[in-house]
């Protein structure tokens, strides 16, 4: 650690004279749109809204025993939550001093001790807004899962339905009315010569906080659940028994991966991908009061899909009370479907509708631009259509009705395990090929409406391609609600388990006595096991929707990138960005490697973890008659200690190899290196690579890992064959599928967009004219630095089992 902040020194000391040529200025005219200072009313009132939603769910009925499970997880979470705080800070070390270097020396004018103050107080509030999130998410979860395991036990699913969602708009509309907040705050009271470099650095703090939460989150929940999981092949045990040391862990990391994780994901790509978007139009748009249309726009948009979201939603619970309120069975996934497409169609005509009054009338050099509205608005609603049609993708290949899940069920009743799993290898990739298509469907129909406003500002193309990113997002509430469902219905299963209802004695009287109800104890199973196969699809679909965004939204950065580089050198990009330049295809090579290095690194994190918390969970479990039937807090908490320990392990070297790979490429890009002006493609096409390997490398993880999830909840609700050989077969293929799922393809979509952006500050570096010379030098030790952590990834994460031992064990 020492020897790393004393190199970021040395980087900062080189940096000391470095010259900028891209300012991001926020016209001045943007203050004088009323309409904005009214997005500030909304955001108090969609504050009002999720406070409204969490005390809703927090006055629900609910049976002691689930409450004190529900909070015992709460307090482990709470714990794992500010660990993950301080480390946090220890990252922010590395990233606070090329900020400041950039911002204080780097550019043109110098910001002045004020302003790097600024910027950095801007990161440290984008950090704090991604880590904020993220604690609220868990205690929304964590409230809401006990409620739930208790209404179980009522005959009315749409309770069952109605608590996860609520929780899920709660955290969706604080989580955007925050971010909505923070960004107008920078472009409505920052002075505007500064906001442009505080939009930057509040989306570095981000997404740094995003990238931590995501995948340390991911590693956590992957090795409680693959350790908690294993035990019920090995010991023919339920699927939480108290007294499987690994359950709590489990649930502490439902919450730390599905909900930590997600919450900050969601956050960071919000902003990431309005900050792209306002440095595109301050970059292209050579006109001031067109800058200031097209920022009021893009900000109006924002201010009213909150609106349109939280109507969808009451819209839908109208429908869903007319339809289901009478019913005692209830398809899960049909609400939550019909929510997206309300959402979807509202959105799309509130885009129509608001675009026609701001842009309808826009004029440049003399010429109008009447058909500028509609054609904006067609392609943000590519993106909005998206958002609704790539769910419905991903059911094709995760839904427990789908018939790429059936495969993976009915594979594994000859063929085990293997099958089990080759069989979610193909849905994998089948499902990579048809997202793909769609992406490309979206963004040419993108592109041909682009060309109409290439007037008006260069490179239209790529601001067509953030608008399909922006309008993927329009929806953010209710894609982010969708999400929330799942860990919450994950944890309500354990909770009910944990708490042991069905064994206090006279149970049935009481909760009778008190709440005035009978419980029906067989049905509120099958409730749970069911609204959990919906909650693990739409924890699914939600997945490509943001790494989508990822990925369109980098085009958009990476256009930044491209201007630095024309402008400081004075070279015509299309000259050097080629597929015809060597650089170029070696710069696709080594994304696509670290893409992959990444994906084994993630995964290797989990793979020793789970093999430490096996290993003790064996040890320490309790399985003969005369002991309790109930956790053991100190074996649980070592558990969680465990995958803590490797959540953070594996974690700070990944981070670490990502940050001076970054550097690294972007400085043996300097045009003083062997290969002259040709050499700066590298890293721009290193980050294009990153971007395309990291969408369908992700796909395909997440929707394997969901046809395995999914088909091992066909065999235990559907089928009711737990305990049986083709469950264990399936339990197998849970467990591969989970790294795959939660763990490296949702961290590659912070990855991307923190790659992405802290690129723009290295490329900066790397072609100013004082330290081009000195660049590619730089160049080599950062890269020997980066792979020296890939070293550490593996051969610092081995298991430490020796061969010896492993063979006496297995001769007793």
């Amino acid at each position: 650690m020492k020897k790393l902040f004393i190199l970021a020194l040395m980087l900062c000391v080189a940096t000391l004279s470095f010259g900028s040529e891209a300012d991001l200025i926020i016209p001045e005219q943007v203050h004088n749109w009323s309409f904005l200072h009214w997005g500030f009313l909304i955001t108090i009132l969609g504050f009002l809204f999720g406070m409204y939603q969490f005390m809703k769910v927090k006055r629900l009925p609910v049976h002691k025993s689930m409450l004190e499970i529900g909070e015992v997880i709460f307090k482990t979470c709470s714990t794992y939550l500010k660990q993950q705080g301080r480390f946090l800070a220890v990252l922010f070390v590395f990233i606070g001093i090329v900020v400041a270097c950039y911002f204080g020396f780097m550019t043109e004018q110098s910001a002045g001790v004020g302003g790097v103050l600024m910027i950095l107080l801007s990161t440290v509030i984008g950090m704090l807004g991604s880590y904020g999130v993220a604690a609220y998410g868990i205690r929304m979860n964590t409230l809401a899962n006990a409620r739930m395991a208790f209404a179980s036990l009522r005959k009315q699913p749409l309770k069952l339905f109605s608590i996860p969602l609520n929780a899920g708009m709660s955290i969706g509309v604080m989580l955007v009315c925050v971010e909505l907040f923070l960004m107008l705050v920078i472009l409505l009271l920052v002075p505007g010569d500064l906001a442009g470099s505080c939009f930057i650095g509040f989306a570095i703090g981000e997404s740094l906080g995003a990238s931590a939460l995501r995948i340390a989150g991911g590693i956590f929940t992957k090795i409680a659940d693959i350790g908690s999981d294993l035990m019920k092949v090995v010991f023919k045990i339920g699927e939480d028994d108290p007294r499987n040391p690994g359950v709590i862990a489990d649930c502490t990391g439902d919450n730390a991966g599905d909900s930590v994780g997600p919450t900050a994901d969601g956050f960071e790509t919000y902003g990431v991908t309005g900050v792209a978007l306002v440095s595109f139009i301050l970059l292209a748009v050579p006109d001031t009061m067109l800058q200031t249309k097209l920022l009021v726009w893009i900000f109006s948009m924002r201010i009213l899909m909150v609106i349109t979201s939280v109507l969808a939603y009451y819209i839908n619970n109208v429908i869903s009370k007319a339809k289901y309120s009478k019913s005692e069975d209830l398809d899960f996934e049909k609400p939550l479907t019909s929510l997206i497409w309300i959402a979807s169609i509202l959105s799309i005509a509130v885009t129509f509708f608001v675009s026609y009054f701001q842009l309808g009338n826009i004029e440049y050099n003399g010429i109008q631009y009447p058909n500028l509205w509609w054609q904006l608005s067609l392609i943000i609603s590519c993106g909005t259509l998206g958002a609704a049609l790539i769910p419905e993708i991903t059911k094709v290949f995760t839904s427990p009705k789908s018939s790429h899940v059936l495969e993976v069920v009915k594979s594994s009743h000859q063929g085990g395990a293997s099958l089990n799993i080759l069989s979610g290898f193909v849905t994998g990739n089948f499902s990579a090929f048809w997202t793909g298509i769609v992406f490309v469907l979206l963004m040419f129909f993108a592109y041909m409406f682009s060309g109409s406003f290439e007037g008006i500002m260069i490179y239209p193309s790529i601001f067509a391609f953030g608008l399909v990113a922006f309008g993927m997002l329009g929806m953010g509430p209710v894609t982010i609600a969708v999400d929330s469902y799942g860990p919450v219905t994950d944890n309500a299963q354990s909770v009910y388990e944990l708490s042991l209802f069905e064994e206090i004695p006279n149970v049935d009287e009481q909760v009778e006595k008190e709440f005035g109800f009978k419980p029906d104890k067989e049905k509120s199973k099958y409730y749970l096991e069911q609204n959990d196969g919906a909650g693990n699809t739409f924890k699914a679909t939600a997945k490509p929707v943001l790494i989508g965004t990822a990925v369109v939204g980098a085009t958009t950065m990476i256009f930044s990138i491209i201007l630095v580089i024309k402008n400081v050198l004075g070279i015509d990009p299309a000259t050097v960005l080629n597929i015809l330049n060597p650089y170029t295809i070696l710069g696709f090579i080594l994304g696509g490697a670290v893409i992959y290095w990444f994906t084994g690194a993630s995964t290797q994190a989990v793979t020793v973890g789970a093999n430490r918390a096996v290993e003790y969970i064996k040890n320490h479990i309790k399985l003969d008659t005369n002991a309790p039937k109930k956790a053991d807090t100190k074996s649980s908490v070592e558990v969680v200690k465990i995958c803590t320990q490797y959540a953070q392990k594996g974690m700070f070297n990944i981070f670490i190899a990502i940050f001076f790979f970054a550097l690294g490429f972007a400085c043996l890009s300097s045009p003083e290196g062997i290969g002259g002006k040709e050499a700066v493609s590298l890293f721009v096409s290193y980050l294009i690579s990153i971007a395309l390997f990291g969408l369908f490398q992700a796909v395909f993880m997440a929707n394997a890992g969901g046809s395995w999830d999914n088909a091992k909840k066909v065999v235990e609700v559907d089928l009711a064959l737990k305990g049986t050989d083709i469950h264990d077969a399936s339990v197998v293929g849970d467990t591969v599928g989970d790294p795959f799922k939660d763990t490296s393809s949702v961290s590659l979509n912070p990855i991307i967009k923190f790659t992405t952006l802290f690129g723009l500050l290295a490329m900066e570096m790397a072609i100013s004219e004082s330290f081009r010379k000195a660049a590619p030098y730089f160049g080599l030790v950062f890269v020997i630095i980066a792979i020296v952590f890939v070293w550490r990834s593996f051969y610092k994460m081995r298991i430490d089992s020796k061969l010896e031992d492993i063979i006496a064990q297995n001769k007793k």
